[in-house]
């Protein structure tokens, strides 16, 4: 296998844990802040159909975006409506959201364009291009710098260079700025807080959008960039692997990343397998292969990480008068 073979492969990796990346961060600020979301699925369903759909009325990329942010929040506020506002059982939320996007979208999508739930597929100049850096192409036959620099870093959607950007912004956040230290703060204290004079509904709100947004970032890139078109349940449980990695990173952004680039790994890794002759094994079986993500995902959640400790005050509403 040759250095470029090594990049390419990586390369698949990025792409693929992208989505991943950006749920997992959006996870991370909202259980941060006390909030247990396992409605990231839904969430990013929800942004994949509404950015198809947009996009293919207005023929339109940026709008079909503006639509799948505006779905995220939108998902998100009812979760902390659910969960802050009316102190409802944030699982119980978390798993409507789920099942409400799996179903509108489905239906919606057979309504309106009688595909099967499919929306029609997105010619190119509709979808989000790859972006090639600068000198990419001119580097290319350099040793060693041209495939990494060519063939890993540079022709990915702008979905996968903000997803990475969003991991030292998220740690910045979280460690340096007042706001991130309230967050914080409001997961594992929010007694504490509120004696503080902070208001605990408006952060864990706060909190909340900022997962919403990552989110609809997330389900727009599946359907207008990594794919053509909204597909029913697109996303494939990638918001419970998300949940999953954000567990192995121990509410970490850079955990995150690891996590998620890990995954993203063993994705590209399956699909350059399918079809291909191992040795002592023969042709590797397509679906084992594919289940290899779900394989390590039951593997984290079944505790070999090591202990994880969640935020002291994750999935519990805040009632003030129990000061």
């Amino acid at each position: 296998m040759t250095l470029t073979d090594v990049a390419l492969i990586l390369a698949s990796a990025l792409r693929l844990s992208t989505p991943l990346l950006l749920a997992c961060l959006a996870g991370l600020y909202s259980e941060r802040a006390g909030i247990f979301n396992i409605g990231l699925e839904g969430m990013m369903l929800g942004a994949a159909f509404a950015a198809a759909v947009t996009a293919t009325q207005t023929q339109s990329a940026g709008l079909g975006l503006l639509a799948g942010l505006i779905v995220g929040v939108l998902l998100a506020l009812v979760h902390a409506f659910a969960s802050i506002t009316q102190r409802g059982n944030q699982i119980v939320s978390g798993v409507a959201i789920n099942t409400l996007a799996i179903g509108l979208t489905a239906v919606l999508g057979n309504a309106w364009y009688k595909e099967g739930g499919r929306t029609p597929p997105l010619p190119a100049n509709v979808r989000f291009q790859t972006i090639e850096l600068p000198y990419a192409a001119s580097l290319r036959d350099t040793p060693v710098v041209g495939p990494l620099y060519s063939d890993l870093l540079s022709g990915h959607y702008i979905f996968v260079y903000v997803a990475l950007l969003a991991v030292p912004f998220t740690a910045f956040v979280l460690n340096e700025t007042r706001f991130g230290l309230r967050l914080r703060a409001v997961g594992e204290n929010p007694a504490a807080v509120d004696t503080a004079g902070v208001s605990v509904e408006r952060m864990r709100y706060l909190a909340l959008v900022c997962c919403g947004l990552l989110c609809g970032l997330a389900g727009t890139y599946m359907s207008t960039a990594q794919s053509a078109s909204f597909v029913t349940e697109m996303t494939a449980g990638k918001g419970f692997i998300a949940l999953a990695a954000l567990i192995f990173a121990k509410w970490r952004p850079w955990g995150a990343l690891g996590a998620c680039l890990l995954f993203g790994l063993l994705d590209a890794f399956a699909i350059r397998l399918e079809g291909a002759t191992l040795p002592l094994i023969g042709q590797a079986p397509v679906q084992a292969i594919q289940a290899l993500p779900y394989l390590l995902t039951v593997v984290l959640l079944a505790g070999f990480i090591g202990r994880a400790i969640p935020p002291k005050a994750g999935g519990v509403p805040y009632v003030k008068e129990r000061r």
